[in-house]
């Protein structure tokens, strides 16, 4: 992938703590945080020590026929890989950060064989039932992180083309429930479905009582 280029030492902390005797160091990331509508979804990946595969970088580096050719080569060698969903009515119920790391926890928890290590993106999270070191904007500075962002990219893509075909003409096959132009135009016309987050804007501002006479 030219022009792609990735830092020699995005394997150096997974072999700082592979040395250190936690034997199974998992990568942790996730996709949909900041979407408007569906799920925030997790990814743990594990991989063999000393995997080289190419275009495992930030996903968003990534164009979608890259991320899904380096998603395909992800689960061929991986030693395990789990994903975990927080559906958008628990994101309104407990919060975007909570939901994200309920997510991550489940990915790990879904992990066989299960880590003994984890590498998670962004700043520490409360709840997981193993030790683990967080790093910001982890998915361009480690590769077990980066491949795990391509996991949960990949598979919230997927879940969201087939939530498509469920509230049409929304365009989630193409926008992934992001707030992109088509899609605050789509909510406008067509208010909110159930997948769209309550508590997110523009979501709620549409779903206010308006004062009568007002504009607004």
């Amino acid at each position: 992938m030219a022009g792609l280029a990735r830092s020699p030492s995005l394997w150096r902390l997974d072999r700082e703590y592979l040395a250190a005797g936690r034997c199974v160091v998992a990568g942790v990331d996730e996709a949909g945080r900041g979407a408007l509508a569906g799920p925030v979804v997790a990814a743990a990946v594990v991989l063999p020590a000393g995997s080289e595969l190419p275009g495992v970088l930030d996903s968003k580096r990534l164009t979608p026929e890259q991320r899904w050719r380096t998603y395909r080569a992800i689960r061929a060698d991986a030693v395990a890989v789990a994903v975990g969903v927080v559906e958008g009515d628990e994101i309104d119920r407990i919060n975007i950060l909570r939901a994200t790391h309920r997510a991550m926890a489940t990915a790990l928890a879904r992990l066989q064989p299960p880590a003994d290590f984890a590498l998670i993106d962004g700043l520490p999270v409360e709840g997981l039932m193993i030790p683990h070191r967080s790093l910001v904007k982890g998915d361009l500075h480690n590769y077990l992180i980066a491949a795990a962002s391509i996991v949960a990219k990949v598979a919230r893509d997927l879940l969201m083309a087939d939530l498509d075909a469920l509230y049409p003409g929304y365009g989630f096959a193409d926008h992934k429930g992001y707030g992109t132009a088509s899609h605050c135009e789509a909510l406008r016309r067509l208010g909110p479905c159930p997948l769209h987050r309550r508590t997110f804007e523009p979501v709620a501002a549409l779903l206010r009582p308006r004062l009568p006479g007002l504009d607004v």
